[in-house]
């Protein structure tokens, strides 16, 4: 109301000018406002000047690097899970080894789990690249960046496509990997400086996820598990040694740590494979690690499929019991109901016979099937509360009717991280 009356005040001779003054006043303070609002929401954006390229680290990474025995100039890795969403720094210290410096949580990632395909797809790749120099990006428009070098040997062998695929700042993300300015600050220093040391080129070992065997279980059913199979030998040599492994390519997949018999002879991406060898103590130790993550990988496997087994008898059963429930709103004698569902008795006792041992972890969230009963209860009676009695497995016990009913166990199987 109160606005309302002086819109509508006349204006004097005096006062036009004062109105238009006040008017600009207004404008100038909300575009201020708006900037401050802007500012607020990009807060935690790094703000660098014209020399950001040439920034040291900082200095929280300076102390890890002393602590850890890290010269400023070492070699340097990086890894990257999707799933996980954490981008790791290894550096290499004094003693020749790899030591994890620092993971930073990725800010952004597009796509799903998998690789890349084609220009466009906004996947983020994953596999074994290699950074060089000339793939350092200091004027990008994303803070800092550095190219992935996609698609490489192993990727153009299978006909991908992409271009322009970084790991940058700005935290923003069409088939890049993104992170807040501040940390592609750090991430790009430790690789300037590395090559500053004499590194002709960093590995970026880009995966799903950690490539254990509780995940690889969790994914048994992803088409691209074959491929992940390829890439987590990989891994296991990077975890076996402490060290990136040697990367080759042939027969349209990847080949780590392995040297040709013949002197001279390339490996060729889509080429057969030429007679090569692993050094025999890496060989050993990685074979004995994928034996035992292939064991653990078996029995998880065989696990997470009972679950899912029980999961659909439990719907199974639900749903008929919705339906008898649901039926029950007609004319039909209560006897009829009670009847009808004595006789399917023995098929559910037979179903119902996982012929595991239930756990606590394993039980049901039967808060639904909980509130249908109370319904049923109060309304009909006798008959349908002895079919509850006698087929879900829940509540306490009034009769032995039930004795023989054990309770039915199952479990949810984790979802996939969204993307």
């Amino acid at each position: 109301m109160v606005f309302g009356r002086t819109k509508q005040l006349p204006l004097g001779p005096q006062e036009g000018p004062k109105r238009r003054n006040s008017r600009k006043v207004l404008k100038i303070g909300a575009v201020l406002l708006g900037a401050t609002i802007l500012a607020s929401c990009q807060g935690d954006e790094f703000v660098s000047g014209p020399d950001k390229a040439k920034k040291p680290v900082s200095a929280s990474v300076k102390r890890k690097m002393s602590d850890l025995n890290m010269g400023t100039t070492s070699p340097i890795m990086i890894r990257i899970f999707k799933e996980e969403s954490q981008l790791e720094v290894w550096k290499q210290d004094r003693t020749g080894k790899y030591k994890l410096l620092e993971d930073f949580e990725i800010c952004k990632w597009s796509g799903k789990l998998g690789p890349k395909f084609k220009e466009g797809d906004r996947q983020a790749p994953e596999g074994f690249y290699e950074i060089t120099p000339a793939l350092m990006n200091p004027h990008s428009s994303y803070h800092l960046a550095f190219n992935l070098g996609y698609p490489n040997k192993y990727d153009r062998a299978h006909g991908r496509t992409g271009s322009h695929l970084m790991v940058h700042g700005a935290c923003s993300s069409r088939g890049c990997y993104a992170m807040t300015d501040e940390q592609v600050q750090d991430i790009y220093a430790l690789a300037r400086d590395s090559f500053k040391g004499g590194q002709r080129s960093f590995q970026v070992q880009a995966f799903p996820f950690r490539m254990t065997a509780e995940n690889m279980a969790r994914h048994r059913k992803s088409p691209h598990l074959d491929y992940w199979k390829m890439l987590k030998t990989g891994y296991d040599h990077f975890e076996i040694t402490k060290k990136p492994p040697k990367v080759s390519v042939c027969e349209k997949k990847y080949v780590f740590d392995a040297t040709t018999l013949v002197e001279g002879v390339p490996f060729r991406a889509s080429a057969k494979c030429p007679e090569y060898q692993v050094h025999p103590s890496i060989a050993t130790a990685v074979n004995s690690k994928q034996r035992k993550d292939n064991e653990k990988f078996q029995q998880l496997a065989a696990r997470y499929d009972a679950r899912e087994e029980r999961q659909k008898r439990w719907d199974e059963r639900s749903t008929k019991l919705a339906e008898v429930l649901g039926g029950g709103e007609d004319d039909t004698a209560p006897e009829a109901t009670a009847t009808a569902t004595a006789n399917q008795a023995p098929a559910t006792q037979t179903a119902a016979a996982p012929g595991a041992i239930p756990r606590a972890s394993d039980k049901p969230d039967t808060s639904a099937v909980e509130t249908a009963f109370a319904a049923q209860d109060k309304s009909r009676g006798g008959a349908v509360g002895g079919f509850f009695k006698r087929w879900v497995p829940f509540g306490k016990k009034t009769s032995d009717e039930g004795a023989g009913i054990g309770p039915i166990s199952t479990d949810v199987v984790p979802a996939a991280k969204p993307n």
